[in-house]
């Protein structure tokens, strides 16, 4: 069976966009070469499958497969580029980065379904609608979240929608020298 893992920043004030949907303040950290290598370290592990919304998808393929990402983000891109990945849309008529598929249909039954199936796992990056939705379904087994130290006033929360209440037990936290803390939380049954 394969394990779902949400990876997203967010900010001290709990949101994961800004008001105008963008995640642009998360790379805007003060240099820090123990977090570039957990960075790069994270981005190089594993053959896993990345899962997207439309809105997601649609910020990573304006970014990932440029030059200007390849030159500056290079292990990041090169993993980006190279990685399956879905994209969750009923709106969108393709998907035309490199190894991806477009799912159009019912997005829990179709993440049940990959769970079943043997691989390296599924990684869900941004896509807040989608957190919220397979959150509700008990589907993520593992969130890993970045704490920035920013506040943003208002925006969105990665959990917007959610209607029951989540219990998770924090299995594992790293703080970093440009004020981020990564914490990593699993569902308690």
């Amino acid at each position: 069976m394969q394990k779902l893992i949400v990876f997203n920043h967010v900010t001290l004030d709990g949101y994961f966009v800004d008001a105008n949907g963008s995640m642009n303040w998360a790379k805007a950290h003060s240099e820090d070469a123990e977090w570039n290598a957990f960075v790069a370290a994270n981005a190089s592990s594993g053959d896993g499958t990345l899962l997207f919304g439309r809105v997601t998808y649609e910020l990573m393929i304006r970014y990932w497969p440029t030059p200007m990402a390849i030159e500056r983000d290079q292990a990041v891109a090169e993993r980006m580029n190279s990685l399956r990945k879905i994209v969750f849309s009923r709106t969108l008529s393709e998907a035309s980065w490199n190894n991806t598929k477009l799912v159009k249909g019912d997005m829990v039954a179709e993440v049940r379904r990959m769970k079943q199936e043997p691989g390296d796992g599924m990684i869900v990056l941004g896509s807040g609608t989608i957190v919220s939705q397979l959150a509700q379904e008990a589907l993520i087994d593992e969130y890993q979240v970045v704490v920035n130290p920013r506040v943003l006033g208002k925006g969105r929360t990665m959990f917007e929608g959610v209607k029951e209440k989540l219990g998770l037990k924090l299995t594992k936290s790293r703080a970093f020298a440009n004020g981020n803390v990564f914490l990593c939380y699993q569902p308690v049954a």
